[in-house]
């Protein structure tokens, strides 16, 4: 049985969509545990069993996901709040995903105070916490907060990491939307839906604690978030700042309608790689980072393939891969055996890991696309050897 425990506060699309989801994905914990405040919400999961529905749009569809086994606790409710402790005192990763850093410390049974509780108590010998609130410290506003409820030897052995979430959800809570759009809701009897965006490279602040190994295991880390924060507000958050304002002008009203007009489409993409990302390019670029390169900025498009023969799959890839990932892809694959053909379909040049990065040498100092793309890769293959067993 898996030694992690996961205990989330907060149960948004952020939340449920990401971290829960790659908790429960990747059969790396033992027990999920949700704090929530809306009794409406813990009532309708509890009554599905623990379980609860995500709605997951790529270019191609949305696919439903469900999420098992979920322990879901109100923290207002007396004897919910001391299982919610109880959780704490033996979680090995903690996320909080609330709408702002001032829900930290605010009323009586606070995430802050709830946390410092399990934390005095806790019998892990390592503890990470995600602050996956939108602030560029809010890692270290929450450890401030817990800092000053608690004796700071129980902070020995916790590390607090500040997220970089470049990814679209919310929640749908229009019924006629959810009719259009197929959504499944989060749970029977209830009319919302959480509908989040395919991508989830989401990158933390590098974990340091001794001799531990997150159960989360797609986070890419990264010793100085800053860079990457700025990449998100003056990339992401603009151009889709951009296209709401000449979608107004057209009288759109959804993202989605922006996908068959190459006109606006252009104008996004030349503000994306020709503004903001040459003027990040221009500014990072001495970190050595694959994002802060044109590269970066103006994705590769390569070639893959998929083929079933029985229970044996063949995957290709125009790279020449670090071993690393065609382990990635055979762990997570639903194949009997698994075979990675490389130099497929054309000729990408090496794909080197973090590690390798880090270490630099051949093959890991001049490349095309780096340890973030190669994420892509895995994620992308293993989605098409799934789809071939839906």
């Amino acid at each position: 049985m898996s030694k992690h425990i996961f205990t989330g506060f907060g149960f948004g699309p952020i939340q449920a969509g990401l971290f829960a989801n790659e908790a429960f994905q990747s059969g790396n914990f033992s027990r999920i545990v949700i704090a929530e405040i809306d009794q409406e919400l813990v009532d309708v999961v509890r009554a599905n069993n623990g379980s609860y529905y995500v709605n997951v749009a790529a270019a191609d569809g949305i696919e439903v996901i469900k999420i098992a086994g979920v322990e879901i606790l109100n923290p207002n409710v007396d004897k919910d709040r001391r299982l919610l402790i109880e959780a704490l005192s033996c979680s090995t990763e903690i996320v909080t995903s609330l709408p702002s850093v001032s829900f930290y410390d605010t009323g009586d049974n606070s995430v802050a105070s709830i946390i410092s509780s399990g934390l005095q108590n806790s019998e892990a010998k390592a503890i990470i916490v995600y602050a996956a609130e939108n602030d560029n410290h809010a890692a270290e506003i929450l450890e401030e907060v817990i800092a000053e409820k608690i004796n700071p030897s129980y902070l020995s052995k916790v590390q607090f990491l500040n997220t970089v979430i470049g990814k679209m959800s919310q929640v749908v809570s229009e019924p006629a939307e959810i009719l259009e759009n197929g959504l499944e809701p989060i749970a029977p009897n209830l009319e919302k839906a959480f509908l989040v965006e395919e991508f989830n490279r989401i990158l933390v602040n590098r974990s340091c604690l001794p001799d531990f190994k997150p159960g989360i295991e797609v986070f890419i880390e990264k010793d100085d978030l800053l860079p990457f924060e700025e990449a998100k507000l003056y990339g992401h958050n603009v151009i889709h700042a951009l296209l709401a304002y000449l979608g107004a002008f057209k009288g759109y009203s959804k993202m989605k309608e922006f996908k068959n007009d190459e006109r606006i489409m252009k104008i996004a993409k030349d503000a994306f790689v020709n503004e903001s990302g040459a003027a990040l390019i221009m500014k990072y670029s001495h970190l050595n980072d694959e994002l802060f390169t044109e590269a970066g900025a103006d994705p590769l498009d390569v070639e893959l393939h998929v083929i079933r023969l029985n229970d044996v799959v063949i995957c290709t890839n125009p790279f020449e891969l670090y071993l690393d990932y065609g382990l990635r892809i055979e762990a997570r694959s639903k194949a009997a055996l698994t075979l990675t053909s490389q130099l497929t379909a054309g000729r990408a040049g090496y794909l080197p890991t973090s590690k390798a990065v880090r270490g630099r040498g051949y093959s890991a100092e001049v490349y095309t696309v780096g340890p973030e793309g190669g994420q892509v890769l895995v994620d992308e293959t293993v989605k098409k050897i799934s789809q071939l067993w839906d």
